[in-house]
């Protein structure tokens, strides 16, 4: 029975084999001249709802029809596992005129004469980082104008077959698919492609890749785009050779582009500062050995002797200052004057990546067409969503036309709505940080009384204190909610954005940006604010202790500061959502492709057609961009907010952002269907963003410096109050400590052991002695210190913001070479489309019409010489 099913199944095949002469690796209709713009997919499931389904499916495809598409069905039978249907369409050129008209396409009408920049000297070093000139330009640079289709003879049109893009192409299929009616229920009308594949009535929709990715097609019509990126561009040893720009904008659309370009910026120019950050972390490392503070905890004559207050209440005892001898020598690696340093070169770093890629950006809007492109997004990009829920309609004051809009009333509702969604869900990340901090009070007298009891730990409890155990393994939680968090935050992100039913995909993008940015930041950051601004803040003193919620002591800093422990909250988030980002990027896609491609691995290559193919890859959905920026946006908060603690956080997102192109590049090529082609003029909202926080970044850095760092404390002791002019630093960590008398214990800080019958204890604060009038209150240099970081930071603030404001004057956003092409470009362009107009006029008064046609003519001349003069 077995060899008889394989017996027949080898007979569908080679029936299948026998139907088609052709590979079903093809890009074309049957006919092989038909280009596939766009695919449909669906299952044929007899449910209750399967009547329903193919009513919509028969209004939506004769709707599309007599939009002028043309579609061709692929049977279940023909597909791979005998269940699903292809329908594939094409839009012929009738369709593509009207429609580029409608969406204002430029296309070619002149090839650019203006002569391109002078050759850098420094291109000769730089040849082995290039592309051949083929990828980096895949096309001629034309002067371009918006189609119109009484204008076609105007446009370098060569091939109608070619002379849409396929990105262009798919593009304005889409736009029909967004749009398209499919009938009415319940008394609405309904159309879209969106709520077809929300409803189950389509499985899939999507625009096919134009080859395989790791082979050339065989069709000699084919361009074989993606071979080339994934060859020149999504190949991980392809780390440092430059970005195809040119040619991914023209495979995925300006949109895509944009973004490849902003990251590969935002990288060379991490370059720099991880340098920096290296040079200063170097500093710290070779200069180790010097620290005095360190020196004087490690000696046991000085640390040795110093007997520290417990650090809980009751179960911790006593113990020595050398103990924590181990982090107070790497702390010095990152809290020493390089720090300062490094702090101020950020804030100035911040301002040149942002003013440099404005000129990058509008370069990019030059060589892409993208100048005038704001006032047509506006008009353009109504989201069909939009049109269908808003039944009120009103005059726009612009167009003069009725068009829909949503009252006054039903926006305010959703915005409240909205808001106290956004506040609940900020609230609750508030709400997880403090049973973080509660955990860390809760097990510190654990780790603290497990360390000083199990003879095990003692070989490492030099380097492992109970601070530093704490403080990692409530990291490794602060990022498990984390995570948590963001997966159930995202989805009502979503829910609540579709909610408010913004007008523009501009505005829906823009909304939901900052939406779940506002909960990214609070989710991502709340922990290392905690530990940089509030731990070890409000401790008080032996006897007289601060607690929170009355119950749990609050935390103290490590004796060497808390700046390590901000250092380690920094890098465990950061790293771990690095790794993790690309694990979900990368290898997740990968399994699912790997699986769903199981069984067509064991099929002859001209039965696994080209829409299959890619109806097995992953979908890159309309906010896979979004997460994109938001994963990167992130990361510069982590590089710039909190860069004073750890100068190697640059070099972190360095190496991460050179794998993290490459395997952008790589699941976007391979694993992923091929996305709709998309414009866009910027990086968007995302712009602000970086803005604004590149200027919080310099406040939070000069606090981090001056409340988190001892480096204040160090200057004010060498400058004011240090007794040795031969070693300046001697004595400063007998200085920094006060002294507590243990009979003033009250019972419940008393420990329950004193085996030694201590009297005294030290602790890390700037009060007075028990024997001194003012027992126990803040000494003078406490206030010289407060006053000290005070000054310093409007210091810093006022130097950083003031050097900040001068280099983005001083870099103008638009260079001149482009300002100078753009306004040639249009003037030529005016100029072609003008003597176009005057031949045209030149025909009609030949033919007659003469009165009225020198009238246009004369016209049409002055607006020639108004242009020259312009």
């Amino acid at each position: 029975r077995q060899s008889g099913r394989r017996y027949n199944l080898f007979l569908k095949r080679r029936l299948r084999i026998d139907k088609r002469h052709q590979s079903k690796d093809s890009i074309f209709f049957r006919d092989g001249v038909r280009r596939i713009d766009f695919v449909l997919s669906y299952v044929d499931d007899l449910n209750k709802e399967w009547e329903k389904k193919l009513e919509r499916r028969k209004e939506f495809e004769s709707n599309l029809q007599k939009a002028g598409l043309e579609l061709e069905t692929e049977d279940k039978k023909e597909s791979e596992d005998g269940k699903i249907y292809f329908v594939k369409i094409h839009a012929p050129w009738e369709v593509l005129i009207t429609y580029a008209e409608v969406l204002n396409i430029k296309v070619p009408i002149k090839e650019n004469d203006i002569p391109s920049m002078v050759e850098n000297p420094l291109d000769c070093m730089l040849a082995p980082l290039r592309l051949p000139e083929k990828v980096m330009h895949p096309e001629p640079d034309y002067f371009t104008a918006p189609f119109s289709k009484e204008k076609q003879e105007l446009y370098l049109i060569n091939d109608e077959s070619t002379f849409f893009s396929p990105s262009m192409r798919n593009r304005i299929v889409n736009y029909i698919l967004t749009r398209c009616p499919y009938g009415t229920e319940e008394g609405k009308k309904k159309f879209g492609i969106k709520r077809l594949l929300n409803n189950g009535t389509y499985s899939a929709a999507y625009p096919l890749h134009d080859c395989q990715y790791w082979k050339k097609a065989n069709d000699p019509n084919c361009d074989n785009e993606r071979y080339t990126l994934y060859m020149e561009w999504a190949r991980f040893l392809r780390f440092y050779k430059e970005q195809p720009l040119d040619l991914i904008r023209k495979y995925y659309g300006e949109k895509i582009g944009i973004y490849f370009a902003w990251l590969g910026f935002y990288t060379e120019m991490l370059f720099l500062a991880a340098v920096v950050g290296l040079i200063c972390f170097l500093y710290g490392l070779f200069t180790m050995d010097e620290n005095m503070s360190s020196k004087e905890i490690c000696d046991p004559a000085i640390g040795g002797e110093i007997i520290m207050c417990p650090l809980c209440d009751r179960e911790c005892e006593y113990w020595r200052l050398n103990t924590t001898c181990g982090s107070s020598e790497y702390s010095h690696l990152f809290d020493n004057v390089a720090t300062l340093f490094f702090a101020i070169f950020m804030g100035i770093w911040v301002t040149l990546f942002l003013e440099f890629w404005k000129r990058r950006q509008a370069r990019l809007k030059y060589e892409w067409d993208l100048v005038d492109f704001e006032e047509e997004q506006q008009q353009l990009q109504l989201r069909p969503e939009y049109e269908a829920k808003c039944t009120q309609k009103k005059k726009n004051p612009v167009t003069q036309e009725m068009e829909p809009y949503l009252p006054i009333t039903s926006q305010a509702v959703r915005f409240c709505i909205s808001g106290a969604t956004v506040l609940f869900w900020v609230s609750l990340i508030i709400a997880s940080m403090i049973a973080v901090i509660v955990y860390r009070l809760a097990v510190y007298a654990a780790f603290a009384s497990l360390m000083e009891n199990t003879q095990t730990l003692q070989p490492i409890s030099g380097l492992l204190t109970p601070q530093l155990a704490t403080s990692v393994t409530a990291s490794c939680l602060n990022f498990v909610i984390i995570m948590i968090l963001n997966f159930l935050y995202e989805r009502i992100a979503i829910w609540i954005t579709d909610m408010e039913i913004p007008r523009t995909h501009m505005e829906y993008e823009n909304r939901l940006t900052m939406k779940m940015f506002l909960f990214q930041f609070v989710n991502y950051y709340s922990s290392c604010f905690y530990v940089a601004f509030f731990k070890g803040k409000f401790v008080g003193y032996p006897g007289a202790y601060t607690y929170m919620f009355n119950r749990w002591r609050n935390e103290e800093c490590d004796p060497a500061g808390c700046l390590i422990e901000l250092t380690t909250q920094l890098t465990i988030v950061m790293a771990g959502k690095q790794i993790w980002g690309n694990i979900q990027e990368a290898i997740v896609p990968w399994i699912c492709n790997w699986w769903g491609r199981r069984k067509a691995r064991n099929n002859p290559e001209n039965l696994y057609s080209r829409w299959e193919q890619d109806h097995d890859l992953q979908t890159f959905g309309a906010l896979g961009l979004f997460y994109e920026y938001l994963e990167m946006v992130i990361q510069f908060g982590f590089i710039t907010l909190f860069v004073a603690s750890f100068p190697l956080a640059p070099l972190l997102a360095l190496m991460n952002n050179i794998l993290e192109i490459r395997v952008d590049s790589w699941k976007l090529t391979t694993q992923y269907r091929r996305p709709v082609a998309a414009k866009a003029h910027s990086i968007g909202v995302w712009q602000e963003i970086l803005n604004g926080m590149a200027i919080l970044s310099v406040v939070t850095n000069a606090f981090i410096v001056a409340f988190t760092s001892d480096m204040i404390p160090r200057l004010v002791y060498y400058y004011a109050y240090s007794e040795d002019e031969d070693s300046p630093m001697s004595g400063y960590i007998n200085n920094s400590l006060s002294v507590f008398q243990i009979s003033d214990f009250p019972d419940r800080n008393k420990p329950k052991l004193n085996p030694e019958n201590l009297v005294i204890c030290r602790y890390r604060d700037y009060r007075y002695p028990p024997d001194h009038e003012r027992k126990y209150l803040h000494t003078m240099q406490f206030w010289h210190i407060l006053a000290a970081k005070l000054a310093f930071i409007i210091i810093m603030e006022h130097v950083v913001f003031v050097v900040k404001f001068f280099v983005a004057w001083m870099i103008p956003d638009v260079p001149a070479d482009v300002k100078a092409k753009i306004k040639r470009e249009k003037y030529l362009t005016q100029k072609i489309l003008h003597e176009y107009e005057l031949e045209k006029l030149k025909e009609r008064l030949c033919q007659g019409d003469k009165l009225a046609t020198e009238k246009e003519f004369i016209a049409t001349e002055g607006r020639m010489e108004l242009s020259r003069a312009m």
